[in-house]
């Protein structure tokens, strides 16, 4: 027996027929084999015939006796799951996601957690929960004055402070994703345990859906109201970035450090060529002339990879970038702009300082009053370098 293989049990067929040695041991191994799979799948007959179905069940845990079919299901590793996991939306899921349904009030986590659990044990889905707490105890500005000219103020008729745990499903790249299209109505149809009988009475409108019948028709599930919805955790401006057109895409496709692979939502870009202005060799040589544009743009393209290479060559983790009037170069890859420091105060990610430092004006110069650029193998880069979107691209856009 080779080192490494498990075998539970052998059976060993008698002459005349040639001898068939059949391994009960690591599924993985008898999946592979598919002469096995074959005989096993027309000769289950033989196996009882020749061997007894004594010998067979004898050979099977006690748990997979009961079970239908020979093959004890015991013997598939099952995903474990943390019972108090409540598998928390981030920022890196999504960006667009389907909003199943919404528990509040006392029971809201337990409830959530019972369907999250739910739909990833038995339904396969991707699903996260996302806590969010409203205060109505404080007072609210109204609307017009008070006889003495001051804002009027109200209060909430229910004073009360309020947790709502949504339930969400999938990752999809855009609103109109076919897959989320899809899930979306598969999500409509469902009628999971955790929302049947006296479960998930913490579910937003439970008692409204139960009053008018909803929960007694088949054709509508307990979470018929759910809806795509973009990650409500990513900032204001990520939504607003402009997609990158299939043209630039072609343009970047055979780039090796293309910009449009940075997996950070930032970047800082350190050099910008549009192939014309006092630095264009070619147009001064030239009296003055200048380039036509496709040459203006191609040359600007071969100066920002050679940047490219030359900066990732001194450890910069540089990207180029081309669209249809210039070309960039970006180092870094960053999630978020500003951080948080322990006192409180809001600064600069260090990331960026420290790209400023190392590749922006030289600080002695500066300190002179002379703004003087860094040069990186002959190529100048920006005065100051500058914080920017990444651009965004489908998903396996190569």
């Amino acid at each position: 027996m080779r080192s490494g293989t498990t075998v539970v049990g052998l059976i060993r067929f008698p002459p005349p027929q040639p001898p068939y040695t059949l391994r009960f041991g690591a599924i993985g191994s008898m999946a592979s084999d598919r002469s096995i799979r074959a005989w096993l799948a027309s000769s289950t007959h033989r196996l009882a015939t020749l061997c007894g179905v004594t010998v067979v069940a004898a050979l099977l845990p006690a748990t997979a006796q009961a079970q239908s079919g020979w093959l004890p299901t015991s013997w598939f590793s099952a995903e474990s799951f943390d019972p108090q996991a409540m598998f928390p939306l981030a920022e890196k899921d999504g960006p667009w996601l389907v909003m199943a349904t919404t528990f509040r009030g006392a029971g809201a986590r337990d409830d959530a957690r019972r369907l999250v659990h739910e739909l990833r044990r038995k339904h396969k889905l991707t699903a996260y929960t996302h806590e969010k707490a409203f205060d109505y105890t404080g007072e609210e500005q109204g609307l017009g004055l008070n006889p003495d000219g001051t804002p009027k103020k109200m209060r909430y008729a229910k004073a009360e402070q309020v947790v709502e745990v949504a339930v969400l499903v999938g990752d999809f790249a855009s609103f109109d994703d076919p897959r989320g299209q899809k899930l979306l109505a598969t999500i409509k149809s469902l009628h999971p345990v955790a929302l049947s009988g006296e479960s998930g009475k913490s579910q937003s409108f439970a008692d409204f859906r139960k009053m008018i019948g909803l929960d007694r028709k088949a054709a509508k599930g307990p979470m018929h109201m759910a809806f795509v919805t973009p990650n409500p955790l990513l900032p204001e401006d990520y939504f607003s970035r402009q997609q990158t057109d299939e043209f630039v895409l072609r343009m970047n496709a055979d780039v090796t450090h293309s910009l449009l692979d940075c997996p950070g939502r930032y970047s800082v870009r350190v050099a910008t060529f549009t192939g014309s202005g006092t630095f264009d060799q070619k147009a001064i040589s030239n009296g003055g002339k200048e380039l036509p544009i496709e040459s203006r743009l191609i040359e600007a393209a071969e100066q920002a990879h050679k940047l490219t290479v030359a900066l990732r060559k001194q450890g910069w983790q540089a990207w180029e970038y081309h669209d249809r009037e210039s070309s960039i170069v970006c180092v870094g890859s960053l999630e978020q702009v500003r951080v948080r420091q322990a006192d409180g105060l809001v600064v600069p990610h260090p990331e960026i300082a420290r790209i400023g430092a190392g590749l922006g004006p030289d600080p002695a110069k500066l300190a002179m009053g002379q703004i003087m650029p860094r040069q990186v193998a002959g190529v100048l880069l920006d005065v100051q370098p500058r914080p920017i979107d990444v651009p965004r691209a489908p998903t396996n856009w190569r």
